[in-house]
């Protein structure tokens, strides 16, 4: 499958739809360790600790220094972040609501 197949938005769609409905934090993460190999496991985690210390107002670069980051990942989390309406934002701000 392409990032332009219309299979990747239908898919990703009905994952997010069924992730919503499940309460059971500790199954998601069991899903996703299933989903993706421990290489995709450990980058989506570090992009996950990334926006969360872009948050904290870490510098840049020592964030690429405690995560193994590139400047370019971490330049491109900061532009997400910032954009209006940014799902960043609004994740972390769930995050931030317990």
């Amino acid at each position: 499958m392409t990032i332009d197949d219309p299979r990747v938005s239908e898919n990703l769609a009905e994952m997010a739809g069924t992730i919503a409905r499940v309460q059971d934090g500790k199954l998601i993460e069991s899903f996703l360790r299933c989903l993706l190999t421990p290489a995709e496991t450990a980058d989506i985690a570090a992009r996950w600790a990334l926006i969360k210390a872009l948050d904290r107002k870490i510098p840049q670069r020592k964030i690429a220094k405690d995560l193994g980051l590139s400047l370019c990942k971490i330049t491109r989390g900061s532009r997400e972040l910032k954009k209006n309406g940014s799902a960043f934002r609004q994740f972390l701000e769930v995050l931030k609501s317990g």
